[in-house]
């Protein structure tokens, strides 16, 4: 890493996150989407990402300049494409998207729990819809990967779910590179209801049927899946040609935590994500690698390790959101160096 990346690093550490997490943390995630889309987001030291040729990847019938993306959730309206671009990632992933514009759950719905570096959330799908994503990915800046992450509406029933990712698949088929389906949050009530194999046949199958481009098309799972269904998930996705997983969500587990069982549970309900996660999504990733599934690893990867074992551990990808919350944009220069001098040697 330059001096400019270690000089940000410490900036971050020292000003930006105190700042940051003295706010809200809805408010602060907001304000500092606003200022990396601002002229000061420039100041922001950034990296090709092909810095590393080495790190160079094909997966799900694409080429990525390096395994490392930006998980859905952070930039759910597609706003930032150029930010992350500067970054140096290697591509990104945006929504979840729904066919109508919806507010989410109510306020408060996304806290810190920083003696675990971990984030709480019932956002529940707040997105301004597909039309508006359409929009902003026609001027998608070029060169850079960028998967649309889709979901229903709350208010449509599970039974015609079905026509809401028909509808987001439709609409963006030819303005993302790939596209990723969402049955697995937790925060939209009875969707995870749909990753069982009907209705995942269903909704995958539709949309193959519709697949004239040969996007490739993922399903997004629960790290809260057992053994069983993680095995009859990975036969759907062999069944209906689908290109992949990605593994996994926020999860619903409580276990573990340094942060009192009181003050969790005053928190409410919500998906939990960062370094409570890791140790269940390697796991995950362990199981899935003998199914010959191609998957893309995400959940509690914090730094160059953690990400080097999701790799190692069978992931295609992998995918930060917490851990570049607690650790801030040099994350994606630390790991990318951690990545090249542990799997390829030296920069080339």
């Amino acid at each position: 890493m330059g001096l400019g990346t270690t000089l940000s690093n410490v900036m971050y550490r020292s000003l930006l996150k105190p700042f940051f997490f003295g706010l809200d943390a809805e408010r602060a995630h907001l304000l500092a989407l606003r200022l990396a889309g601002s002229p000061l987001g420039r100041l922001v030291p950034g990296q090709d990402a092909s810095q590393y040729p080495a790190l160079a990847t094909q997966a799900f019938g694409l080429s990525f300049p390096n395994p490392l993306g930006l998980a859905a959730g952070l930039d759910k309206d597609a706003r930032l494409l150029p930010f992350w671009q500067r970054l140096g990632f290697g591509f990104v992933e945006v929504g979840t998207v729904t066919p109508r514009p919806q507010v989410g759950n109510p306020r408060p719905r996304l806290f810190r729990l920083p003696k675990d570096q971990a984030l709480l959330n019932r956002m529940g799908f707040n997105n301004e819809g597909v039309e508006a994503m359409a929009k902003r990915l026609e001027q998608r800046p070029q060169g850079l990967i960028v998967g649309a992450n889709i979901g229903k509406n709350k208010d449509t029933p599970n039974e015609e779910a079905v026509q809401d990712y028909v509808r987001c698949f439709s609409r963006l088929q030819a303005l993302a590179d790939y596209f990723v389906v969402n049955v697995s949050s937790p925060n939209t009530p009875g969707l995870r209801q749909l990753q069982g194999r009907e209705a995942l046949v269903q909704i995958l199958g539709s949309l193959q049927a519709l697949n004239k481009l040969g996007k490739p098309i993922l399903l997004k799972i629960a790290p809260d899946l057992t053994e069983e269904q993680l095995q009859e998930i990975g036969e759907v996705v062999r069944d209906t040609g689908t290109a992949g997983l990605i593994a996994g969500n926020t999860t619903l587990s409580r276990a573990g935590l340094h942060t009192a069982a009181s003050q969790v549970e005053a928190l409410g309900a919500g998906g939990l994500s960062g370094a409570p996660l890791c140790a269940r999504a390697q796991q995950i990733a362990e199981h899935l690698a003998p199914q010959q599934v191609p998957f893309v690893g995400v959940g509690g990867i914090l730094d160059g390790p953690t990400a080097h074992a999701r790799l190692q551990a069978g992931a295609s990808l992998i995918q930060v959101y917490t851990g570049f919350i607690y650790a801030g944009p040099g994350l994606v220069p630390q790991i990318l160096a951690y990545l090249n001098a542990r799997l390829h040697g030296p920069k080339s």
